[in-house]
Protein backbone atom coordinates (compact mmCIF):
# COMPACT_ATOMS: atom_id res chain seq x y z
CA UNK A 1 0.00 0.00 0.00
CA UNK A 2 1.58 3.72 -1.15
CA UNK A 3 1.65 6.04 1.59
CA UNK A 4 0.30 9.05 2.08
CA UNK A 5 2.64 11.04 3.03
CA UNK A 6 5.73 10.85 0.03
CA UNK A 7 8.86 10.33 2.36
CA UNK A 8 10.71 12.52 -0.86
CA UNK A 9 8.16 15.63 -0.49
CA UNK A 10 9.77 15.59 3.24
CA UNK A 11 12.78 15.61 0.99
CA UNK A 12 11.40 18.68 -1.17
CA UNK A 13 9.90 20.84 1.65
CA UNK A 14 13.31 20.61 3.60
CA UNK A 15 15.34 21.65 0.15
CA UNK A 16 12.90 24.68 -0.52
CA UNK A 17 13.56 25.80 3.23
CA UNK A 18 17.24 25.22 2.90
CA UNK A 19 17.03 27.36 -0.37
CA UNK A 20 14.80 30.16 2.07
CA UNK A 21 17.15 30.52 4.73
CA UNK A 22 20.49 29.50 3.05
CA UNK A 23 20.31 30.52 -0.94
CA UNK A 24 23.09 30.34 -2.50
CA UNK A 25 25.10 33.25 -3.30
CA UNK A 26 27.76 34.67 -5.85
CA UNK A 27 29.75 31.84 -7.00
CA UNK A 28 27.43 29.26 -5.47
CA UNK A 29 24.66 30.21 -8.34
CA UNK A 30 26.98 29.07 -11.56
CA UNK A 31 27.93 26.39 -9.48
CA UNK A 32 24.53 24.59 -9.12
CA UNK A 33 22.82 25.81 -12.49
CA UNK A 34 26.13 24.04 -14.16
CA UNK A 35 25.53 21.01 -11.72
CA UNK A 36 21.51 20.83 -12.27
CA UNK A 37 22.55 20.79 -16.39
CA UNK A 38 25.73 18.13 -15.53
CA UNK A 39 22.30 16.38 -13.03
CA UNK A 40 18.99 16.40 -16.16
CA UNK A 41 21.39 15.21 -18.78
CA UNK A 42 22.26 11.85 -16.67
CA UNK A 43 18.62 11.90 -15.51
CA UNK A 44 17.43 11.65 -19.04
CA UNK A 45 20.62 9.71 -19.87
CA UNK A 46 19.35 6.87 -17.45
CA UNK A 47 15.51 7.27 -18.28
CA UNK A 48 16.17 6.65 -21.89
CA UNK A 49 17.76 3.82 -20.94
CA UNK A 50 15.66 2.16 -18.34
CA UNK A 51 12.84 2.74 -21.00
CA UNK A 52 11.63 -0.71 -22.46
CA UNK A 53 10.81 -0.57 -26.33
CA UNK A 54 9.70 -4.33 -26.16
CA UNK A 55 7.08 -2.76 -23.67
CA UNK A 56 5.79 0.10 -26.48
CA UNK A 57 5.47 -2.34 -29.16
CA UNK A 58 3.40 -4.46 -27.38
CA UNK A 59 1.31 -1.29 -26.08
CA UNK A 60 0.76 -0.43 -29.51
CA UNK A 61 -2.02 -2.99 -29.76
CA UNK A 62 -4.36 -1.83 -27.64
CA UNK A 63 -4.40 1.60 -29.64
CA UNK A 64 -7.63 3.13 -28.84
CA UNK A 65 -6.73 2.93 -25.07
CA UNK A 66 -3.42 4.69 -25.19
CA UNK A 67 -5.11 6.84 -27.67
CA UNK A 68 -7.65 7.84 -25.08
CA UNK A 69 -4.67 8.09 -22.45
CA UNK A 70 -2.94 10.19 -24.17
CA UNK A 71 -5.66 13.08 -25.38
CA UNK A 72 -6.52 13.09 -21.38
CA UNK A 73 -2.63 13.63 -20.70
CA UNK A 74 -1.51 16.25 -23.69
CA UNK A 75 -4.56 17.80 -24.92
CA UNK A 76 -7.52 17.80 -22.45
CA UNK A 77 -5.17 18.55 -19.87
CA UNK A 78 -4.14 21.86 -21.43
CA UNK A 79 -7.64 23.02 -22.04
CA UNK A 80 -8.49 22.91 -18.06
CA UNK A 81 -5.42 24.71 -17.27
CA UNK A 82 -6.46 27.32 -20.21
CA UNK A 83 -9.92 27.35 -19.38
CA UNK A 84 -9.37 28.07 -15.77
CA UNK A 85 -6.91 31.12 -16.12
CA UNK A 86 -9.74 32.63 -18.93
CA UNK A 87 -11.98 32.55 -16.69
CA UNK A 88 -9.84 33.50 -13.79
CA UNK A 89 -7.04 35.33 -14.98
CA UNK A 90 -6.48 37.16 -11.35
CA UNK A 91 -6.91 34.51 -8.86
CA UNK A 92 -2.99 33.47 -8.56
CA UNK A 93 0.02 35.89 -9.72
CA UNK A 94 0.98 35.70 -13.84
CA UNK A 95 4.15 32.79 -12.47
CA UNK A 96 1.70 30.80 -10.61
CA UNK A 97 -0.58 30.51 -13.72
CA UNK A 98 2.23 30.00 -15.97
CA UNK A 99 3.00 27.14 -13.34
CA UNK A 100 -0.50 25.43 -14.01
CA UNK A 101 -0.55 25.59 -17.69
CA UNK A 102 3.71 23.85 -17.63
CA UNK A 103 1.87 21.40 -15.67
CA UNK A 104 -0.99 20.57 -17.56
CA UNK A 105 1.51 19.82 -20.66
CA UNK A 106 3.68 17.08 -18.21
CA UNK A 107 3.78 13.55 -19.41
CA UNK A 108 2.21 10.97 -16.95
CA UNK A 109 3.98 9.29 -14.09
CA UNK A 110 5.32 5.48 -14.49
CA UNK A 111 5.98 3.99 -11.33
CA UNK A 112 2.78 5.42 -9.42
CA UNK A 113 0.44 5.62 -12.45
CA UNK A 114 1.45 1.61 -12.74
CA UNK A 115 1.23 1.66 -9.00
CA UNK A 116 -1.85 2.22 -8.24
CA UNK A 117 -3.51 -0.07 -11.28
CA UNK A 118 -2.35 -2.58 -9.79
CA UNK A 119 -3.79 -1.72 -6.07
CA UNK A 120 -7.29 -0.91 -8.07
CA UNK A 121 -6.66 -4.50 -10.22
CA UNK A 122 -6.71 -2.71 -13.27
CA UNK A 123 -5.09 -3.11 -16.82
CA UNK A 124 -1.55 -3.10 -15.48
CA UNK A 125 -0.02 -4.35 -18.68
CA UNK A 126 -1.81 -1.34 -20.66
CA UNK A 127 -0.66 1.19 -17.46
CA UNK A 128 2.57 0.31 -18.23
CA UNK A 129 2.55 0.93 -21.67
CA UNK A 130 0.69 3.51 -21.81
CA UNK A 131 3.10 5.47 -18.79
CA UNK A 132 5.93 4.59 -20.37
CA UNK A 133 4.68 6.17 -23.69
CA UNK A 134 3.39 8.93 -21.81
CA UNK A 135 7.09 9.68 -20.62
CA UNK A 136 9.07 8.83 -23.94
CA UNK A 137 6.87 11.23 -26.20
CA UNK A 138 6.67 13.36 -23.14
CA UNK A 139 10.58 14.47 -23.60
CA UNK A 140 9.24 15.76 -27.06
CA UNK A 141 5.83 17.18 -26.96
CA UNK A 142 5.90 18.69 -23.04
CA UNK A 143 8.69 21.47 -24.21
CA UNK A 144 7.05 21.58 -28.22
CA UNK A 145 3.37 22.33 -26.65
CA UNK A 146 4.84 24.48 -23.46
CA UNK A 147 6.55 26.55 -26.25
CA UNK A 148 3.66 26.51 -27.85
CA UNK A 149 0.96 27.49 -25.59
CA UNK A 150 3.52 30.34 -24.21
CA UNK A 151 4.29 31.76 -27.57
CA UNK A 152 1.04 32.43 -28.59
CA UNK A 153 0.20 33.95 -25.47
CA UNK A 154 3.46 36.23 -25.58
CA UNK A 155 3.50 35.75 -21.50
CA UNK A 156 7.18 34.47 -20.97
CA UNK A 157 10.27 33.86 -22.65
CA UNK A 158 11.46 30.08 -23.08
CA UNK A 159 14.66 28.29 -23.15
CA UNK A 160 16.02 28.00 -26.97
CA UNK A 161 15.65 24.92 -28.97
CA UNK A 162 19.38 24.15 -28.47
CA UNK A 163 18.71 23.65 -24.18
CA UNK A 164 16.19 21.59 -24.82
CA UNK A 165 18.46 19.34 -27.45
CA UNK A 166 21.35 19.25 -25.47
CA UNK A 167 19.78 18.72 -21.98
CA UNK A 168 16.80 16.44 -22.47
CA UNK A 169 16.62 14.76 -26.20
CA UNK A 170 20.15 13.99 -26.89
CA UNK A 171 20.76 11.87 -23.62
CA UNK A 172 17.88 10.92 -23.51
CA UNK A 173 18.06 9.45 -27.35
CA UNK A 174 21.83 8.47 -26.07
CA UNK A 175 20.50 6.07 -23.58
CA UNK A 176 17.60 4.55 -25.98
CA UNK A 177 20.69 3.79 -27.99
CA UNK A 178 22.75 2.04 -25.49
CA UNK A 179 19.53 0.26 -24.26
CA UNK A 180 20.59 -3.26 -25.75
CA UNK A 181 23.80 -3.38 -23.29
CA UNK A 182 23.13 -1.30 -19.97
CA UNK A 183 19.05 -1.66 -19.89
CA UNK A 184 19.26 -5.15 -18.33
CA UNK A 185 21.66 -2.88 -15.91
CA UNK A 186 19.36 0.07 -15.05
CA UNK A 187 16.56 -1.96 -14.46
CA UNK A 188 18.20 -3.93 -12.12
CA UNK A 189 19.28 -0.94 -10.14
CA UNK A 190 15.80 1.20 -10.02
CA UNK A 191 16.50 2.05 -6.49
CA UNK A 192 20.28 3.18 -7.33
CA UNK A 193 19.38 5.16 -10.13
CA UNK A 194 15.94 6.81 -8.12
CA UNK A 195 18.51 8.48 -6.14
CA UNK A 196 19.80 10.30 -9.50
CA UNK A 197 16.57 11.32 -10.55
CA UNK A 198 15.78 12.33 -6.92
CA UNK A 199 19.01 14.36 -6.93
CA UNK A 200 18.55 16.28 -9.86
CA UNK A 201 15.26 17.03 -8.68
CA UNK A 202 16.58 18.29 -5.29
CA UNK A 203 19.36 20.16 -7.03
CA UNK A 204 17.11 21.78 -9.39
CA UNK A 205 14.51 22.67 -6.58
CA UNK A 206 17.53 24.69 -4.45
CA UNK A 207 19.06 26.02 -7.40
CA UNK A 208 15.23 27.34 -8.23
CA UNK A 209 14.32 28.37 -5.23
CA UNK A 210 17.50 30.42 -4.12
CA UNK A 211 16.99 32.75 -6.60
CA UNK A 212 13.92 33.36 -6.12
CA UNK A 213 14.03 34.03 -2.82
CA UNK A 214 16.83 36.37 -3.64
CA UNK A 215 14.63 38.22 -5.64
CA UNK A 216 11.41 38.32 -3.32
CA UNK A 217 9.76 35.28 -3.49
CA UNK A 218 8.05 35.15 -0.51
CA UNK A 219 7.55 38.76 -0.47
CA UNK A 220 5.01 38.35 -3.26
CA UNK A 221 3.35 35.29 -2.37
CA UNK A 222 1.41 35.19 0.60
CA UNK A 223 -0.96 32.81 2.17
CA UNK A 224 -4.18 33.16 0.23
CA UNK A 225 -1.94 32.60 -3.42
CA UNK A 226 -0.52 29.45 -1.85
CA UNK A 227 -4.27 28.16 -1.13
CA UNK A 228 -5.62 29.37 -4.43
CA UNK A 229 -3.04 26.87 -5.97
CA UNK A 230 -4.26 24.11 -3.91
CA UNK A 231 -7.98 24.72 -5.16
CA UNK A 232 -6.37 25.17 -8.48
CA UNK A 233 -4.96 21.70 -8.33
CA UNK A 234 -7.79 20.19 -6.86
CA UNK A 235 -10.35 21.47 -9.08
CA UNK A 236 -7.95 20.49 -12.37
CA UNK A 237 -7.34 16.66 -10.68
CA UNK A 238 -10.60 16.26 -10.07
CA UNK A 239 -12.14 17.74 -13.87
CA UNK A 240 -9.72 15.29 -15.38
CA UNK A 241 -11.13 12.48 -13.29
CA UNK A 242 -14.57 12.86 -14.08
CA UNK A 243 -13.82 13.59 -17.38
CA UNK A 244 -11.60 10.34 -18.28
CA UNK A 245 -13.72 8.31 -16.06
CA UNK A 246 -17.02 9.41 -18.08
CA UNK A 247 -15.16 9.43 -21.78
CA UNK A 248 -13.84 5.69 -21.03
CA UNK A 249 -17.46 4.56 -19.97
CA UNK A 250 -18.80 5.84 -23.31
CA UNK A 251 -15.87 4.43 -24.98
CA UNK A 252 -17.39 0.81 -23.93
CA UNK A 253 -13.93 0.05 -22.05
CA UNK A 254 -13.99 -2.36 -19.62
CA UNK A 255 -14.00 -1.66 -15.96
CA UNK A 256 -9.69 -2.81 -15.73
CA UNK A 257 -9.22 -0.52 -18.65
CA UNK A 258 -11.21 2.42 -17.57
CA UNK A 259 -8.95 1.77 -14.11
CA UNK A 260 -5.92 2.43 -16.17
CA UNK A 261 -7.18 5.11 -18.33
CA UNK A 262 -7.96 6.83 -15.20
CA UNK A 263 -4.84 6.76 -12.89
CA UNK A 264 -2.27 7.56 -16.30
CA UNK A 265 -4.61 9.97 -17.39
CA UNK A 266 -4.94 12.17 -14.35
CA UNK A 267 -1.45 11.49 -13.44
CA UNK A 268 1.98 14.47 -14.09
CA UNK A 269 4.94 13.65 -13.24
CA UNK A 270 7.27 15.26 -10.91
CA UNK A 271 10.12 13.10 -11.54
CA UNK A 272 10.97 15.06 -15.45
CA UNK A 273 8.21 18.11 -14.51
CA UNK A 274 11.00 19.58 -12.48
CA UNK A 275 14.09 19.13 -14.53
CA UNK A 276 12.01 19.71 -17.95
CA UNK A 277 10.95 23.21 -16.54
CA UNK A 278 14.59 23.92 -15.38
CA UNK A 279 15.57 23.78 -19.12
CA UNK A 280 12.43 25.96 -20.87
CA UNK A 281 12.47 28.70 -18.15
CA UNK A 282 14.46 31.16 -16.91
CA UNK A 283 16.15 29.78 -13.63
CA UNK A 284 14.87 32.94 -11.65
CA UNK A 285 11.11 31.52 -12.30
CA UNK A 286 11.67 28.09 -12.06
CA UNK A 287 10.88 28.38 -7.97
CA UNK A 288 7.21 29.73 -8.66
CA UNK A 289 6.84 27.65 -11.77
CA UNK A 290 7.58 24.47 -10.47
CA UNK A 291 4.95 24.89 -7.18
CA UNK A 292 2.20 24.09 -8.86
CA UNK A 293 3.24 21.11 -9.63
CA UNK A 294 4.76 20.03 -6.31
CA UNK A 295 1.51 20.09 -4.59
CA UNK A 296 -0.10 18.56 -7.28
CA UNK A 297 1.88 16.14 -7.16
CA UNK A 298 1.11 15.38 -3.13
CA UNK A 299 -2.20 15.91 -3.92
CA UNK A 300 -2.95 13.13 -6.07
CA UNK A 301 -1.28 10.84 -4.61
CA UNK A 302 -3.87 11.20 -1.75
CA UNK A 303 -6.79 11.20 -3.74
CA UNK A 304 -5.85 8.77 -6.14
CA UNK A 305 -4.77 5.97 -3.12
CA UNK A 306 -8.47 6.83 -1.77
CA UNK A 307 -9.64 6.06 -5.11
CA UNK A 308 -7.78 2.81 -5.86
CA UNK A 309 -9.09 1.25 -2.95
CA UNK A 310 -12.66 1.98 -4.13
CA UNK A 311 -12.15 0.50 -7.39
CA UNK A 312 -10.30 -2.26 -5.92
CA UNK A 313 -13.80 -3.34 -4.11
CA UNK A 314 -15.56 -2.70 -7.43
CA UNK A 315 -13.14 -4.66 -9.05
CA UNK A 316 -13.48 -7.55 -6.29
CA UNK A 317 -17.26 -7.13 -7.25
CA UNK A 318 -17.19 -7.94 -10.65
CA UNK A 319 -14.84 -10.76 -11.13
CA UNK A 320 -17.01 -12.74 -7.83
CA UNK A 321 -19.97 -11.43 -10.46
CA UNK A 322 -18.00 -13.64 -13.29
CA UNK A 323 -17.12 -15.81 -11.30
CA UNK A 324 -21.49 -17.00 -10.12
CA UNK A 325 -22.02 -16.49 -13.68
CA UNK A 326 -19.85 -18.86 -14.98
Amino acid sequence: MLKLIDPFLISLITTVLLATFFPCYGSGVPFFENLAIIAIAIMFFLQGARLSRQAMLEGLINWRLHLTIFCCTFAFFPIIGLFLHKIFPNLLLPGLWNGVIFLCCLPSTVQSSIAFTSIAKGNVPAAICSATASNLLGVFITPALTSLIFSHHGSIHMGNSIDIVYQLLLPFIAGQLLQPWIGDWARRNRSLLSLSDRGSILIVVYSAFSQAVTMGLWHRLDISQMMWVIIIDVVLLMIILIFSSLLSKALGFTLADRIAIIFCGSKKTLASGVPIANVLFPTAMVGVIVLPLMIYHQIQLFIITLLARYFSVQRDKEISENNSDS
